[in-house]
C-alpha cells in the first residue's frame, strides 16, 4: 500500500486523484490534504480518507474542523502546506496547487526525500534548474501528471538509450482554434471558459484558450527531458486523442493515445513503473475515425511566441511571464481588460524585465512581486 499526501485536494486534479483512490483503497492510504477555501468538501474528504493532517486556508476554518475532527491534525495558510509536503511516512506528494504558490512545497517535498507526482506548471516554468537539481541531488522519482508530459514520459519508458530528437507536444487549439485575431477582440469570458475537450479549473482554461498553457508546457518539458526548446514542437489537435509523442533519431515517432481523461496520466505517476487497471475507458479509434494535425497560428495565440521568447531570453524571464500571465489571466477574469490584452500584458511586462537568473527559492518573492507589479501598471494604464 502507498501512503501519499495531496496538495490541493478539492481542485480537479485533487478530486480526481481522490477518485483512483477510493476505487483502489487496498492500494492507498491518504495521510495528509491541503485546500483552500472549500471547507465544505476538505470536511467530506477528512470523513472518508481520514488523513492524520489536514490544511485550509483561514485559520478560523482550521479552528473549527479541529473542533469536528480531534483526530486530525490541522493548520493553515502557506507554511502549514509546506509542512504537509513533508509530513509524515508520505511515499508521494501529488502537488496540483495553482500557480506560483506550488513551487516551495514542492521544493521542500524533495528534500524530505519524497517522490512526486507534479500537475503545479510553475515548478519548473520559474524554478526549474532549482528544482530538477535538487531531484538529482535527492535522487526522488519526479513523475508528471499533465497529459501531455505523461504521453512523453510514457513514450520514451522504452528508448533503451536511444536519443531522442523531437518532442512533438500536441494543443487540443482550444476553444477559439480557428479564428482571427480580431475575432479575438470581443470574445467573452463564457466564451473563453468553455474549453471543447476538458474539464479543467478557470485559470487553466483560460490559458488554453490563449494557448499559453502550451507556451508553459514547453518549459516544462525542456527542463524535465532536457530538451532544448528549439527541439518542441507544438501540434494543434483538437481530437486530443494523441496525448503527445517523441521521435528518435532513426526518425520513428512514438507517441501515447488515450481518451482525454486526465484519471490516466494521473494513475500512471501513482504507481509508476506499473500501471492500475481499468483507470479510464478504452479508447474506441473506430468511433474516432480521423485525426487532425495543424500549426498553431502564431499571430492568433501570441501568448505561444512569447513563451519561446522567454526561453530564448533565459535568466528569470520564465518566471517573470508567469507572473505576469497569472496578474493577467486575472484581471480577464475579473472583466478588467479583454482578452487579447492578457498577451499584450505579458509583453510588456517581458519589455521591462531586468532581473537575472534565479539562485535560491528564497529569492522567487521579490521577483514574482516585481512582474506583478509591472503587469497591474500595465493593466491599470489600459
Amino acid at each position: 500500500m502507498k501512503t501519499i499526501s495531496i496538495l490541493g485536494s478539492t481542485g480537479s486534479i485533487g478530486t480526481q486523484t481522490l477518485e483512483l483512490v477510493r476505487r483502489h483503497p487496498e492500494q492507498f492510504r491518504i495521510e495528509a490534504l491541503t485546500a483552500g477555501h472549500n471547507t465544505e468538501l476538505l470536511r467530506q474528504q477528512i470523513r472518508e480518507f481520514h488523513p492524520e493532517f489536514a490544511v485550509c486556508a483561514e485559520m478560523s476554518d482550521a479552528v473549527q474542523l479541529a473542533a469536528e475532527f480531534p483526530e486530525v491534525q490541522f493548520g493553515f495558510g502557506p507554511e502549514a502546506i509546506c509542512a504537509a509536503a513533508s509530513y509524515g511516512s508520505s511515499e508521494m506528494i501529488v502537488n496540483s496547487l495553482l500557480g506560483m504558490m506550488g513551487i516551495e512545497p514542492t521544493y521542500r517535498a524533495i528534500r524530505a526525500g519524497k517522490d512526486i507526482a507534479f500537475a503545479n506548471k510553475e515548478t519548473l516554468v520559474a524554478a526549474g534548474g532549482l528544482i530538477m537539481s535538487a531531484v538529482r541531488e535527492e535522487g526522488i522519482n519526479f513523475l508528471p501528471v499533465d497529459s501531455e508530459h505523461s504521453a512523453i514520459f510514457q513514450s520514451i519508458q522504452g528508448a533503451a538509450g536511444n536519443r531522442v530528437r523531437k518532442i512533438l507536444l500536441t494543443a487540443s487549439g482550444g476553444p477559439f482554434r480557428g479564428r482571427s485575431y480580431q475575432e479575438l477582440k470581443g470574445v467573452t469570458k463564457a466564451q473563453a471558459l468553455k474549453h471543447p475537450n476538458w474539464s479543467m479549473g478557470a485559470k487553466i482554461t483560460i490559458d488554453s484558450a490563449t494557448m499559453m498553457n502550451k507556451g508553459l508546457e514547453i518549459m516544462e518539458a525542456s527542463w524535465l527531458f532536457d530538451m532544448p526548446a528549439s527541439q518542441i514542437e507544438v501540434y494543434v489537435h483538437p481530437e486530443s486523442v494523441l496525448h503527445s509523442a517523441v521521435e528518435f533519431e532513426d526518425g520513428a515517432v512514438i507517441g501515447q493515445m488515450g481518451t482525454p481523461d486526465m484519471k490516466l496520466p494521473i494513475a500512471y505517476a501513482l504507481c509508476w513503473p506499473k500501471r492500475l487497471a481499468n483507470a479510464s475507458e478504452s479508447l474506441d479509434l473506430f468511433r474516432i475515425g480521423t485525426l487532425h494535425f495543424e500549426k498553431p497560428d502564431p499571430d492568433v495565440f501570441r501568448c505561444l511566441g512569447l513563451a519561446y521568447r522567454a526561453i530564448e531570453e533565459g535568466g528569470s524571464s520564465c518566471l517573470a511571464l508567469n507572473a505576469a500571465n497569472e496578474e493577467a489571466v486575472a484581471a480577464f477574469l475579473s472583466d478588467r481588460i479583454g482578452f487579447t490584452q492578457i498577451a499584450d500584458t505579458v509583453e510588456s511586462v517581458l519589455d521591462s524585465w531586468t532581473f537575472d537568473a534565479l539562485k535560491a527559492i528564497e529569492e522567487i518573492p521579490e521577483m514574482e512581486k516585481e512582474a506583478r507589479r509591472l503587469a497591474i501598471e500595465y493593466i491599470d494604464r489600459h
